[in-house]
């Protein structure tokens, strides 16, 4: 895979990396696995919400009253 990056993006990712002690790949490995998984976490709450929905569909029509 390559990644390509606009000369901000990418001068914004080397001073990160130099500021955190890390390469830039690392850092770009780090942010892909924290988007991922917050993508995920966002996915399964926006689940459970529509389940509690459904399950207390009632309660929250009489509280909308």
């Amino acid at each position: 895979m390559t990644l390509r990056l606009t000369d901000d993006e990418h001068a914004a990712l080397r001073e990160q990396a130099g500021r955190e002690g890390v390469s830039m790949q690392e850092l770009a490995r780090r942010a892909v696995r924290e988007y991922v998984g917050l993508a995920e976490h966002r996915a399964r709450v926006s689940e459970a919400a529509e389940r509690i929905a459904i399950a207390h569909a009632d309660a929250l029509r009489r509280l909308g009253q």
